[in-house]
């Protein structure tokens, strides 16, 4: 090798290479080399497809085709009326949005059920006064995941999360929604996360 073939791009190099390659090796081979390149790269590419989608989903597609979520009951000692709907609600869409599986009312593939077992609204800074700065409205709801084609990713667990606001404001209207919303979005995802995402 000399040194103007040292000094060119890298590209060049690699022109250069193939272009030896094509001189000494058999008029076919440079032919069947690409094609077993090809071959294997969209083998490769097709069993990864299965088993891993883009948004990070680690579900057998082949085999598992629906899931269906349970109506999650209110069962938290403090009752707001409509959040287990919207929550039943906020999962089905996350699921929807972030999987190709069908939602189905029973004998899904992927089964979620639970309950809101949490609502509750605590200080957690104080003025001078004694009296709240800043409240935390908390939301806890326990899932049951069961997975019909390989129960051992089957699981039991509390998910919470919570929504801090000043303490002179009034949790209610669309203050309320907001928080519910930013609550129940992160915790469908932690769900999400648990029970398909490969982490």
């Amino acid at each position: 090798m000399n040194w103007e073939f040292q000094k060119e791009p890298y590209i060049g190099k690699l022109n250069n290479i193939i272009c030896n390659l094509q001189a000494v090796l058999p008029p076919n081979f440079m032919k069947n080399l690409k094609h077993l390149f090809l071959l294997v790269l969209v083998s490769n590419l097709t069993q990864g497809c299965g088993v891993y989608s883009f948004t990070g989903a680690d579900i057998d597609y082949a085999n598992t085709k629906t899931f269906q979520v349970s109506y999650f009951q209110n069962k938290a000692p403090i009752i707001e009326p409509g959040i287990d709907r919207d929550f039943t609600v906020s999962l089905q869409d996350l699921l929807l949005n972030q999987t190709s599986l069908d939602l189905v009312n029973n004998n899904g593939d992927l089964v979620y059920e639970g309950e809101i077992v949490q609502y509750y609204v605590a200080p957690i800074t104080a003025t001078s006064q004694s009296t709240a700065a800043q409240n935390r409205l908390t939301v806890a709801i326990n899932v049951r995941f069961y997975n019909t084609k390989n129960s051992d990713k089957d699981f039991e667990q509390r998910f919470s999360f919570y929504y801090d606001y000043p303490g002179s404001a009034q949790l209610t209207g669309s203050t309320l929604d907001d928080a519910i919303a930013a609550i129940f979005e992160r915790i469908t995802q932690d769900i999400f996360n648990k029970s398909l995402a490969n982490w």
